[in-house]
């Protein structure tokens, strides 16, 4: 166990953040009152190890342009609550991909050259569980992406960990780039890109693994800067899926928020802003081509993770699924004694969650 407990943290992720991009995502917002020594111990923190950012980013800067993908990305794609990390976590087992680490969404500037010094002092002090769900934490475990480009630019959907109020901007402009500029369009195509070569030669992998719910709304973005790209849509029943990121929105910006919003607010903003990633998704999912993109039940996947697993290389064409096939075998075999959260649904939920989503219990073929 870290020494740190998730709930009690006097800092958050944004120490790993340049100090240029810490500003620019806190300038003009009203740090509440309870929070501001948990901000001003994160900038200062911030400030001190941004001095370190030059050196990664002069000594590998030539490597990272001279990089090429060898194969297209994989993008996980779903709501926040719809068994993405699961799936996550199977296919990373195939040696073959990278991904983004935990370590990486923390410290994306100190990644080439500082993981020695500092990654033992992460572990260390990190929690080794997630609150919500009891998932394990490491730093070198897989870890969606959109963290780490919080700490390397400002036009994430995740500001809203940080700093709520403002959480349906976040997501019109950044969450489903509806608003966002083409210079804000520019600098997220560059910066992602740059993570991706750098989880690449972070974990000697020659395919991109993404997994990042935010990545739903962006698939015309992402298919501009890849084209054969590969995706794999998880839907799950909606009524886990609201209790579920009530809880985990709920629990994890407790401890990384610099202001309030009530329960009430967040649960608003989660009715709203699911119809609003579903919409985009159906209006994009037709760019992407004939033979990339597989969308599955998440029930229907964990009732045979192995199978569907297989599935999906094949529908996707993916390489190497029989030089992973032990691993990814091993790792199922170890997870079957796994206990999941179990959720009881109050009526008020039942009618907020079937009065706002109904037309996924329709698309999906969920019972009511």
């Amino acid at each position: 166990m870290g020494l740190l407990e998730f709930d009690k943290l006097p800092i958050n992720p944004l120490v790993g953040a340049d100090y240029r991009t810490f500003r620019a995502i806190t300038a003009g917002h009203r740090i509440d009152k309870g929070y501001r020594g948990k901000y001003r111990l994160t900038k200062a923190i911030c400030a001190l190890l941004s001095t370190l950012k030059p050196i990664q980013d002069r000594r590998y800067r030539r490597r990272l342009e001279a990089a090429e993908l060898e194969l297209p990305p994989v993008f996980i794609l779903g709501h926040w609550r719809s068994g993405t990390t699961f799936v996550h976590n199977v296919l990373a087992k195939d040696r073959h991909f990278g991904y983004n680490t935990t370590y990486q969404t923390v410290f994306p500037h100190l990644m080439m050259w500082g993981q020695p010094l500092f990654k033992p002092t992460m572990k260390w002090l990190m929690p080794d569980r997630r609150p919500t769900d009891n998932m394990e934490l490491a730093p070198d475990l897989p870890q969606e992406e959109e963290f780490a480009l919080c700490n390397m630019m400002p036009y994430t959907y995740y500001n809203f960990w940080y700093l709520p109020r403002p959480m349906r901007q976040y997501c019109d402009k950044y969450l489903l780039f509806d608003d966002i500029t083409d210079q804000e369009r520019r600098v997220f195509k560059e910066t992602f890109l740059k993570l991706i070569k750098i989880s690449l030669w972070n974990t000697d992998g020659k395919q991109f693994l993404s997994k990042n719910p935010p990545h739903t709304g962006r698939i015309s973005t992402l298919l501009e800067m890849f084209p054969d790209a590969k995706f794999v849509y998880l839907m799950r029943n909606p009524y886990t899926v609201f209790e579920s990121t009530r809880s985990f929105f709920t629990n994890t910006i407790r401890p990384l928020k610099l202001q309030d919003a009530d329960e009430e607010y967040l649960e608003a903003n989660i009715l709203d802003i699911y119809t609003k990633l579903y919409d985009k998704y159906r209006a994009e999912r037709d760019l992407i081509p004939a033979g990339n993109l597989y969308e599955i039940k998440f029930e229907d996947f964990e009732a045979d993770p192995f199978r569907r697993t297989e599935e999906i290389y094949s529908r996707l064409q993916i390489p190497g699924f029989e030089a992973a096939r032990a691993d990814i075998a091993a790792y199922l075999d170890g997870k079957k004694g796994y206990r999941k959260n179990k959720y009881s649904y109050e009526q008020r939920t039942l009618d907020l969650v079937r009065e706002h989503w109904g037309y996924a219990f329709e698309d999906w073929g969920y019972e009511k």
